[in-house]
């Protein structure tokens, strides 16, 4: 699951990712990796369960007016994709896919979204 929030200034929008825990119940460490860090493990944002241990969730600060493609990396080894995701395209891996998170250009007031 993805929620937006854009800020006041529509400078930047903090995106929080949401992996269920039942995804990925053994995994000793899950990273939201993407375009917006090099598709990188070492650079990846570290996610962490919730009080309830019913997710894994991180967020991060990304620019508004473009689209972002990610993947959930599990322990540095597997990946999977966001449920939820705002789309999917090809990846250059032949049958996998990348998910998307689409952040509009401008807000008229800050909008809060729970689920994309």
């Amino acid at each position: 699951m993805i929620n937006k929030k854009y800020q006041k200034d529509n400078a930047c929008c903090d995106v929080t990712f949401s992996l269920p825990l039942e995804v990925a119940p053994d995994a000793r460490e899950v990273r939201v990796v993407g375009d917006f860090n090099n598709w990188n493990w070492e650079e990846g944002l570290p996610m962490k369960a919730t009080k309830n241990k019913k997710e894994y969730r991180a967020t991060v600060e990304l620019e508004p007016g473009r689209q972002y493609e990610f993947r959930y990396l599990l322990d540095n080894e597997r990946w999977e994709n966001d449920r939820e995701a705002d789309d999917y395209v090809p990846s250059p891996f032949e049958g996998v896919h990348n998910c998307v998170v689409s952040l509009e250009a401008e807000v008229s007031a800050p909008v809060e979204s729970a689920v994309t």
